[in-house]
């Protein structure tokens, strides 16, 4: 099973508020900075795969759930583990943590699109490359299924 890519962030205070606290919208930032280095560390550079396939990705679905903050100078990791790898989109759970505490918890899907914006399928090359860090699921619910809890049984 492939392991999870952790990228390490240090909390600066243009990403808090007046009382230090990580604004709640940074941590979508912060997600994507992680995905970015974690694609670039299986070999998908965005701004090449623009350029050479005319194909990018664009953020179709996200949900968060927010457990504890984060401080002004903290150190976090975002851990990125792919759930799913599908004909024009991929899928992926990132966890905030600070040392060993959980603060949040992000489910993402991706869609890839061509340069005007519409579904396009993956690059042949990335699909693969994508597939060899695809893991199972560990969160208690999938991308999809608000509404409908589904148990890790």
């Amino acid at each position: 099973m492939a392991e999870a890519h952790i990228f390490p962030l240090r909390v600066y205070y243009e990403d808090t508020d007046a009382a230090g606290i990580v604004y709640y919208a940074n941590y979508l930032k912060f997600a994507e900075r992680a995905r970015t280095e974690m694609l670039r560390a299986h070999g998908v550079a965005q701004r090449l795969l623009m350029r050479e396939s005319g194909v990018g990705f664009a953020v179709r679905r996200c949900e968060v759930e927010y457990f504890a903050p984060a401080f002004l100078d903290d150190r976090l990791e975002i851990h990125t583990r792919l759930t799913a790898v599908r004909g024009a989109s991929v899928e992926a759970e990132q966890t905030v943590r600070r040392l060993a505490a959980r603060l949040a918890e992000l489910r993402v899907r991706v869609a890839c699109v061509d340069r005007d914006g519409r579904p396009a399928r993956l690059p042949a090359v990335v699909a693969q490359a994508l597939k060899n860090a695809t893991v199972t699921p560990s969160f208690s619910r999938k991308i999809g299924s608000i509404g409908k809890r589904e148990s890790n049984g």
